[in-house]
């Protein structure tokens, strides 16, 4: 199969089966889902959503954050992988965005990089949830899923390759719902050490099925 054919089913799919996923992420405005992002990291959205009520409580926007010390952070996050890290992360990405943005958070990957704990997946991330941009933030999900139905040459062996294979092919419309398109399936059927293959509405023209499944 073709690339370009491969492309169009799996849009195809997607478009009429979940036609508007989004993050499982809990927020309620772009600075909590910023936060929510840096928490993110190497955590399960699940343990993030069980931690963030108290702590956008008792931080509900970026000066009170900025006003906070690591130490008191570190109590409100202290079950998310990095604890430390994170909470020092955070205090230095409000004041960040109290010193530089007026406490607004920018629309553009260079200005979001400056942000302490946030890098390039985060910043694509805010960009296509929040401003609906046509970023392609890639996680271990994405790269997974993305070279494992053959979107992403196996050349592609870091998340800015598999990113520029994605976004080559992918029109900018759909862009914001590959992501997410790509991020839960391999959340919940394409898992890394056992994928749910005979589930898999892909199978059809996926690569890793083909080659592991039914040469088996």
């Amino acid at each position: 199969m073709q690339k370009k054919e491969r492309f169009r089913r799996f849009i195809e799919y997607f478009t009429e089966h979940y036609p508007e996923p989004k993050t499982e992420l809990n927020f309620s405005n772009p600075y909590e889902l910023l936060v929510a992002v840096i928490l993110s990291a190497q955590c399960t959205d699940k343990r993030i959503n069980q931690i963030s009520p108290s702590l956008f409580a008792r931080f509900p926007e970026a000066e009170s954050l900025a006003a906070a010390s690591a130490d008191e952070v570190f109590t409100y996050i202290r079950s998310v992988s990095y604890p430390n890290n994170k909470a020092k992360h955070l205090v230095g990405m409000a004041r960040t965005l109290m010193e530089k943005f007026d406490g607004e958070i920018p629309a553009t990957v260079e200005e979001l990089q400056t942000l302490p704990g946030v890098g390039r997946k985060t910043a694509h991330v805010i960009l296509s949830v929040v401003y609906n941009e046509p970023t392609m933030a890639v996680d271990t999900h994405v790269f997974r899923v993305s070279h494992r139905i053959g979107l992403a040459p196996l050349t592609a062996t870091t998340p800015l390759a598999v990113e520029k294979a994605l976004m080559a092919h992918i029109p900018k419309q759909y862009v914001p719902k590959a992501h997410h398109w790509l991020i839960l399936h391999g959340r919940y059927i394409c898992l890394a050490r056992a994928p749910k293959c005979e589930e898999c509405a892909l199978r059809e023209f996926c690569k890793y099925y083909e080659k592991s499944v039914v040469v088996k």
